[in-house]
């Protein structure tokens, strides 16, 4: 195997394993992916690697990934990919060519924030902060996805930005690795989480002026690469010594 495919179902499978652990999964639902290059080595969006139908996310391997291309047809694995994943995934891939990395949830505390009219994250603390500008928001449910037209409706929605707040369903993380999009992830279940809990409590919320958020901004365009690396070595040294066939 090529060494460079080895690595990304290796990090892709320590993503996976650690989203279980952070409860940020949902049965056997939802989906991580990763665009791999084509055979000329230049990625298109028309290679990538998915966790398989019906594993749960805590039993993933690198090698029980699966390997497909634009049309679902499976390249490496034994598995198969469920049919809203590859609607999901495919296109955001080919249509949101910054997608390398795709991960889809139904994580609690961003998902609640979606079935709010007009449920938007605020910018009201530092990990709201790391998300400004970025996020786009579907505010139309649209059934399960089920066809391409579907898949192509969340491309075109997501666009640009990082992230997809989906109506009433849940959230798109979309980044250049899986290391970057895994922090965003992780970090967008945390602003969200504090920004509920402040909410519950009935006081005045504070607010961020905009020169402080411009400020934050930039700040984050040069910290957040080397949180999302130092960060993800960790969850990786962890699972090596505590789940170590997550490699395998």
């Amino acid at each position: 195997m090529d060494a460079s495919l080895e690595q990304h179902r290796v990090d892709l499978a320590c993503s996976l394993r650690w989203a279980a652990r952070l409860n940020l999964h949902e049965g056997v639902d939802n989906h991580f992916s990763l665009a791999v290059p084509d055979e000329d080595g230049v990625v298109r969006g028309n290679r990538f690697l998915i966790n398989p139908y019906g594993y749960h996310w805590s039993e993933i391997t690198a090698s029980s990934l699966v390997l497909c291309d634009a049309e679902g047809t499976v390249l490496e694995g034994d598995n198969y990919v469920e049919d809203t994943a590859f609607f999901i995934h495919s296109r955001i891939h080919i249509g949101a060519p910054h997608a390398t990395c795709v991960l889809h949830t139904h994580m609690p505390y961003a998902t609640s924030l979606t079935l709010l009219e007009e449920g938007r994250l605020e910018m009201m603390e530092q990990n709201a902060l790391l998300f400004d500008g970025r996020i786009a928001y579907d505010d139309a449910y649209e059934g399960l996805a089920l066809a391409t037209d579907e898949g192509d409706r969340l491309a075109r929605q997501i666009g640009n930005k990082s992230i997809l707040f989906m109506a009433s369903h849940g959230i798109v993380v979309a980044g250049p690795t899986v290391a970057d999009a895994f922090n965003d992830l992780y970090y967008l279940e945390r602003a969200a989480m504090f920004q509920v809990l402040a909410k519950s409590q009935g006081g005045k919320l504070r607010t961020i002026s905009d020169k402080v958020r411009a400020d934050v901004r930039q700040q984050f365009s040069t910290e957040a690469p080397k949180l999302a690396d130092r960060h993800f070595t960790a969850l990786r040294r962890i699972l090596d010594k505590t789940e170590p066939e997550y490699r395998h």
